[in-house]
């Protein structure tokens, strides 16, 4: 079971997670923390449930969130940065979640932008939601999903043949995880890339960001405001759109799509 006591017993004492809500179900935990941040909650504030009703990742889809063998959290920040740097924290949270999953003993992979993976199985979602007053931040809510101990039976029974592509750390492992000890490892490396990109920019988050990489060389297949196309990963850039060379050796840039490897 959660429980905020002994997720805060191994906490590093950083901004992130010096206020954390525990709930055990709720719609989804970004947008619990969104009328938080609306009240005024302060940067580091986190929204962790026990199970999630109407959870999503990017591009709409729908998280799978039973009760009691996972984690979803959200946490709550509030950069003085123009918002054309939001985006770089997709990076963050997918570059700490893996980092936590790393400190199991396991070998996570990332595809991009913040899809993260155990033997080829996706294992964490995440969601990056930001608030603006003109060019003004407001805030940004960064959500995750990890599948820690949710049995292959359930991810088929709610997934179909989707559960092909979907794992759990527990099932990795082979034995169950401890959630509270995750989630704290989470939140204690999430707090660490947020302060490195507050401090130096992308440019550091990237670098560990790409020993992590799983798509550079790969063909990929690209799906997304109704067009679909071809390319060879090159790498991503120091802003953090995908780069890729077409068929006819042209380099595109992408920022947003669905990315399926094609080879």
């Amino acid at each position: 079971m959660l429980k905020v006591g002994l997720i805060q017993q191994h906490l590093s004492g950083g901004t992130v997670g010096r206020d954390i809500r525990l709930h055990g179900t709720v719609t989804s935990t970004n947008e619990v923390l969104k009328e938080l941040a609306k009240e005024g909650a302060p940067e580091g504030t986190g929204v962790l449930a026990d199970e999630q009703t109407a959870g999503r990742g990017r591009l709409k889809k729908s998280w799978f969130s039973p009760p009691g063998v996972n984690v979803y959290a959200s946490v709550l920040f509030r950069p003085a940065i123009p918002l054309r740097e939001v985006p770089g924290f997709s990076f963050i949270t997918s570059l700490a979640a893996a980092d936590a999953i790393a400190l199991e003993g396991l070998a996570p992979a990332i595809k991009w932008p913040n899809d993260v993976l155990v033997d080829k199985k996706k294992v964490v979602g995440s969601l990056a939601e930001c608030a603006s007053s003109g060019r003004k931040v407001d805030f940004v809510i960064l959500g995750v999903g990890v599948n820690v101990n949710v049995a292959p039976a359930a991810l088929r029974a709610a997934l179909g043949e989707a559960a092909r592509a979907a794992g759990s750390l527990g099932e990795a492992a082979g034995r169950e995880i401890d959630r509270n000890v995750f989630a704290a490892n989470f939140l204690n490396l999430l707090d660490k890339w947020a302060s490195v990109f507050a401090a130096q920019g992308l440019a550091p988050v990237l670098t560990a960001w790409r020993d992590r990489d799983i798509l550079t060389g790969r063909r990929v297949q690209v799906r997304g405001e109704g067009k679909s196309y071809d390319g060879r990963v090159l790498g991503v850039d120091r802003e953090g759109y995908l780069v890729l060379r077409d068929p006819r050796g042209a380099r595109r840039r992408v920022l947003t799509g669905e990315i399926r490897i094609a080879d």
